[in-house]
């Protein structure tokens, strides 16, 4: 006869953790299961060009068309949009 046990074990599951920022804190999932979270001071934080982080945020910085000709900004030189 066989006796089964129960062992704890432990999977490194690191490069499936993703997080959100949310009110000063970096919430962290598992496969979107909450797993817990950290607080995340964002001054001296190191952002890629277009990007900024400044009031618990993180902005996309971009260029936009506005007005009521944007629709013809795609138009190449022939005049073709």
């Amino acid at each position: 006869m066989t006796i089964m046990s129960l062992e704890p074990k432990k999977l490194d599951v690191t490069e499936r953790v993703t997080g959100k920022l949310k009110n000063g804190e970096l919430e962290l999932y598992l496969d979107n299961q909450p797993i817990g979270r950290m607080t995340v001071p964002l001054e001296g934080i190191s952002m890629e060009p277009n990007f900024e982080a400044k009031e618990n945020k993180i902005f996309q910085n971009y260029t936009a068309t506005e007005g009521t000709e944007a629709r013809y900004t795609d138009c190449d030189e022939g005049g073709w949009c």
